[in-house]
């Protein structure tokens, strides 16, 4: 909307005001109006908080029981409490009441944590300049317009338009580390007009106001202006961007103190704007829960109608319903609603076939599990002091699933850590690999460069190496900035968000030119002579990634005004004039073959009136609020042409350690990887190489603009090269297939490689008839090639690779890995988004689910934690559902012996901790230490990852072969103990058992089967894992001896009481235990020995060679580059 003041007379009528707003500067009105509107804006308390004390129990209430199962259990427990019930509403409503306590008070004490730090954040000192002195305030009472004083090693308290600093040249120092997680120094601007202002009483008679956007989330992003009010009525209007705006969070630095007004406070700062839970992601064993408990649903309500219907039929049969001892039952007049009743009451019976309190455990499983990613020191890098992080625990398992890795190349395959290794001016190569070898450029020393064979003209290679040391946005670390010059590098700390910049200024001093700082928009360089040059700095026309260039016009000590710009290849080439542009351009391909990043570096002299227009546009451009950034990108295009090319640099980034071994790990395991960068495709291919993504026999499909040819046949030729290269790629799949029998038949492996232009072609054609076609063709072609490789990829368009790929047929698990801003699109996008912390900030690692410090930490986190945390939480799943169909069947069971009459089998202590106390900590404990493969085997057999792909152990198969078990164990159980209790006098006095007695020999029989059969899964054995298996087993004979040995007062029925102690006393009961415990288990025990059997002659085959023909090429390949092994 129009915000109204006296400002708005003085905006350009071209801007929209819609998304805007008016800021008056210590709330004072401007000259020639008595008063102003006053706005109002956000408080500055911030609240990241999400309960308060009266709303926390309905919220959260609420919030729990929109899950299925919680809402489920709830209306079993209403139903037990309105219905009459076979059991006590007890027996569903302590269980629920333990989960939802449970969850609530974990939910609770995060909260009491996020208000904790509210509370001290709001709470904290600021000091605010009010009628021209310094008045103390609480941070939470600041609002905006308020001019703000902040001292150094302090917080910003509100995002702050920087008004002056106790520097001179009006800068200030900050770190965004709270932010972004950059350490490094950043250089903040004050307005040149209010920069000197030094006083609490000069920066309180500052008569002026701003206009800027409304607050958004973009950390590196803000378009506004100021309007200063002096003597006259008259305004100077000064643009205000991104290096003016302080932000909240961010700590002042090697400042002493800065005056800032406030512009955003609250909840509108950045910080907040930009906390913001993730996108919710569900793993595929979660689905695969919900497959479950259908069919197990399923199963409970054919078993409440079987027994229903069963019941009214018995009450059909007159001599069964009533015998004679019994009155007369009078019949119900509504019957369908004593149906429906009945109906209630057997789902109610059997209602524990629903494992509720598995969602309890998987939750701590993950929760606990996630510890042991933060914990492992081979993932902690000590030159940081940093290991891994887990931001999100509900995708462990999802580790183990992993289908495709998607990487971005620099920082996250390399080290981006840069080295400057040579130049090329005008056509001639200057090296400095080795600094006492002669080169047909530089012949490095000791000292400064002195002797030169076949070089340019000693003025183009002065001009070459000033740009060098003009064309940057580097800054001295203050605290190493000599008081004179000198020609010590270790005096200087050069300070830059791009690595890129440092290497480019080293690399100029090693050849004479130094950077040796700026001062009041004057840079200073010092030349071979050790002069002190001065240039006026005019202008910076700021890197961005459309452009991909930057470029500073400066005034040179001759009056001389001179435009110096670099950038990619791709960019400055087309800008140039064609002078030496074929020499240049060779260097620069031979480089990016070699796998070095390289810039072009180009210039131009400008007369005083081409300069006086081009300031003019700029200041315009800079001034407008609406569409900033397109009218400033107009103006670059039109003052960056028609420059003249001086040459090139070539800066190396080696390639982390392991990286190749990684992704050799990752191939191995059957993971695709796939390459997503925004570099030139000869460096990346160079880098794909060099980390084995694409081996030497790898045979190359190229869909680049390179391949696709003119503009006018672009879709046509990329039509043509689809097809044959789908048809080359089918063809070698038949071969392959058509030869598979012959030991000695090769695969042939296939790489592709497209760049961002093509990719644009096939995602966006033209004609829409053809997307859906060439989309089809292209991922039919990616799926069948080992890696893909695409480079000059825009942010977005790997975003757009990720969804194509995890959209397919199949939904393959995708996991994306990235370091940098540019890479969190497609790390957001992936199931699984792993963030390194990298060079280029912490951006990645904020929004990533996991973080980590090197891409050689990715091996183990997939095939090792990922393994181990899919094959835990799969046991988890399958064994919840299997001891509780163990538990309920028996239960129904019995109904067919005691005419559908609803009576329970187990007593209701036993029905509400069964699942609570006696079974749960055994399967947690496992599920967060068992290693049925050990991390010596996974860390080196990553063919291993294989056998759990595809959710293997949680497909149908092994479903149904745990409901198999659980449904002949619990037959078993039945008819074992019924057979048994059938001789009514088991007791050596002749006394007879009851129903309860039966009931609870089952049981005890049902909880000492589940337990050994978890014992006899258990591979890894640790001291917790006896406590807790052989600990609930003596748990429960004492709590059933404790249960039954007191008369409780409130309990009506005493039906339990001394009915453990006394079964006990049957040595027919003991041998009946020890026996169906035995027979229960042996199936199971039989499939295990068998599958390891088979496993044991497996592995024995794959060692030695089969016949004489397989030894003689198995023995002859091993001295070839395959290198096979006798495992092979």
């Amino acid at each position: 909307m129009c915000l109204h003041g006296t400002p708005c007379r003085w905006c350009s009528g071209d801007d929209g005001r819609v998304d805007s707003r008016t800021v008056y500067v210590g709330h004072r009105s401007p000259p020639g109006s008595d008063t102003h509107i006053v706005q109002k804006f956000c408080s500055n308390r911030i609240v990241s908080s999400k309960y308060t004390l009266w709303n926390f129990l309905p919220k959260n209430l609420f919030e729990q029981f929109r899950r299925i199962a919680n809402f489920y259990f709830l209306i079993i427990f209403l139903v037990q409490v309105i219905v009459d019930t076979p059991t006590s509403p007890v027996t569903s409503g302590l269980p629920l009441f333990f989960v939802i306590t449970v969850t609530a008070v974990k939910q609770g004490y995060e909260d009491w944590l996020r208000h904790k730090a509210d509370k001290e954040v709001n709470e904290s000192t600021v000091y605010v300049v009010e009628n021209k002195k310094l008045v103390e305030k609480e941070c939470q009472v600041i609002k905006v317009g308020d001019i703000v004083q902040v001292t150094e090693d302090l917080v910003f308290p509100c995002d702050l338009i920087l008004l002056s600093t106790s520097r001179e040249e009006g800068v200030c120092y900050v770190t965004t580390a709270s932010l972004d997680g950059e350490s490094n120094h950043k250089t903040y601007y004050a307005v040149s007009d209010t920069m000197k202002l030094s006083t609490d009483e000069e920066v309180g008679a500052v008569n002026a106001t701003i206009e800027c956007e409304q607050p958004q989330s973009d950390l590196y992003k803000f378009v506004g202006r100021m309007h200063i009010y002096g003597d006259t009525h008259e305004p100077v209007a000064r643009s205000l961007g991104p290096e003016n705006l302080l932000l909240k969070g961010a700590t002042l630095k090697n400042t002493k103190k800065i005056y800032g007004v406030a512009v955003y406070t609250g909840m509108e700062t950045k910080m907040a704007l930009n906390y913001q839970g993730k996108s919710q992601k569900r793993s595929v064993v979660e689905k695969s829960i919900n497959s479950f408990l259908l069919v197990y649903l399923f199963l409970l309500l054919s078993k409440a109608v079987v027994c229903t219907t069963l019941k009214y039929v018995w009450q059909t049969k007159f001599f069964l319903d009533e015998v004679w001892y019994n009155r007369p039952v009078k019949k119900d007049t509504n019957q369908f609603l004593h149906m429906f009743t009945d109906f209630l009451s057997f789902m109610v019976l059997f209602n524990f076939i629903i494992p509720v309190s598995m969602y309890v455990t998987v939750e701590m499983q993950k929760f606990f599990g996630s510890f042991f990613i933060s914990w492992d020191e081979e993932m902690y890098d000590e030159k940081i002091q940093e290991g891994a992080l887990v931001n999100t625990s509900d995708l462990n398992e999802e580790l183990g699933q992993v289908e495709y890795v998607f990487t971005d190349k620099t920082g996250t395959l390399t080290e981006n850590n840069m080295e400057f290794i040579e130049c090329c001016i005008d056509g001639y190569r200057y090296s400095h690999k080795d600094p006492f070898t002669e080169v047909d450029g530089f012949c490095s020393t000791d000292g400064p460069i002195t002797k030169l064979y076949g070089r340019a003209e000693k003025e183009r290679e002065e001009l070459f190496l000033r740009a060098l040391c003009l064309c940057h946005t580097v800054e001295i670390n203050e605290e190493d900035q000599p008081d004179r010059p000198t020609k010590n590098d270790n005096c200087r700390t050069y300070i830059s968000s791009s690595p890129d910049e440092i290497a480019l200024v080293k690399g100029a001093e090693k050849y004479g030119f130094s950077f040796i700082g700026r001062e009041n928009n004057y840079l200073k360089i010092q030349n071979r002579s050790n002069e002190t040059e001065w240039y006026q700095l005019l202008h910076i026309l700021n890197f961005d990634p459309v452009r991909r260039r930057m470029s500073v016009i400066v005034k040179m000590q001759s009056g001389s005004i001179v435009l110096i710009c670099k950038g990619a290849d791709s960019s400055i080439i087309p800008r140039v004039k064609q002078d030496h542009v074929e020499e240049i351009k060779r260097h620069v391909e031979c480089n990016a073959l070699d796998g070095y990043r390289t810039l072009c570096v180009a210039y131009r002299e400008l007369e005083q009136d081409e300069y006086n227009v081009m300031d003019s546009q700029l200041n315009e451009a800079k001034l407008a609020l609406h569409e900033r950034d397109r009218k400033m990108s107009e103006v670059y295009d039109t003052i960056e042409t028609d420059m003249q090319l001086i040459g090139a640099t070539a800066v190396e980034d080696k390639l982390q350690e392991q990286a190749a071994e990684t992704i050799e790990a990752l191939h191995e395991a059957g993971i695709k990887v796939w390459v997503l960068t925004g570099d030139k495709m000869e460096t990346a291919k160079s880098t794909c190489y060099a980390s084995r993504l694409f081996r030497n026999d790898t045979e190359l499909l190229e869909l680049t603009t390179k391949t696709t040819g003119d503009v006018d046949r672009k879709e046509e030729r990329l039509h043509e090269l689809l097809r044959e290269f789908h048809k080359t790629l089918m063809q070698g799949i038949t071969n392959h297939r058509q030869g598979s029998r012959k030991s000695w038949m090769s695969v042939k492996e296939y790489g592709l490689i497209i760049d961002g232009s093509t990719l644009s072609l096939i995602l966006n054609p033209e004609d829409d008839r053809q997307s859906t076609q060439h989309r089809m063709l292209f991922l039919q072609i990616c799926q069948k090639c080992t890696a893909v490789l695409c480079c000059r990829m825009a942010p977005l368009q790997k975003a757009q690779i990720v969804r194509m790929v995890k959209n397919t047929k199949g939904r393959p698990i995708t996991l994306s890995v990235g370091d940098g801003a540019n890479d969190v699109s497609m790390i957001l996008e992936a199931h699984v988004g792993i963030g390194i912390k990298g060079k280029e900030g912490r951006q990645a690692a904020r929004n990533s689910d996991y973080a980590i410090l090197k891409f050689k930490h990715l091996r183990k986190l997939i095939l090792v934690h990922g393994h181990l945390f899919y094959v835990r939480i799969a046991h988890l799943v399958q064994y919840f559902f299997y001891k509780n169909l163990c538990f309920i069947l028996p239960q129904f069971l019995y109904q067919f012996f005691c005419g559908f009459s609803q009576q329970p089998l187990y007593d209701a202590a036993y029905l509400t901790m069964y699942n609570i106390c006696f079974t749960s900590l055994p399967i947690l404990a496992y599920s967060l230490l068992e290693q049925r493969t050990s991390i010596e085997r996974l860390s080196t057999e990553f063919k291993l990852y294989k056998n759990i792909s595809n959710n293997a152990l949680l497909q149908w198969k092994p479903f149904l072969y745990w409901t198999s078990l659980g449904l002949y164990e619990g037959l078993v159980f039945f008819f074992g103990a019924y057979s048994v209790i059938r001789n009514s006098a088991l007791g050596d006095n002749g006394q007879v058992f009851g129903n309860w007695t039966f009931g609870t020999l089952i049981f005890t029989i049902l909880v000492f089967t589940v337990t050994v059969k978890l014992a006899l899964d258990t591979r890894y054995w640790t001291w917790l894992n006896h406590l807790v298996i052989w600990g609930s087993l003596a748990f429960y004979v004492f709590f059933s001896f404790f249960w039954g040995g007191i008369i409780w007062p409130f309990i009506k029925q005493q039906r339990m009481y001394f009915v453990f102690a006394h079964m006990l006393t049957s040595v027919s009961v003991w041998l009946t235990i020890i026996l169906l415990i035995f027979v229960s288990l042996l199936p199971d025990i039989l499939v295990t020995v068998f599958k390891n059997s088979r496993e044991a002659q497996h592995q024995a085959k794959r060692r030695l060679p089969s016949s004489g023909t397989s030894t003689v090429f198995m023995l002859s390949q091993t001295t070839s580059s395959h290198s096979f092994s006798w495992s092979e």
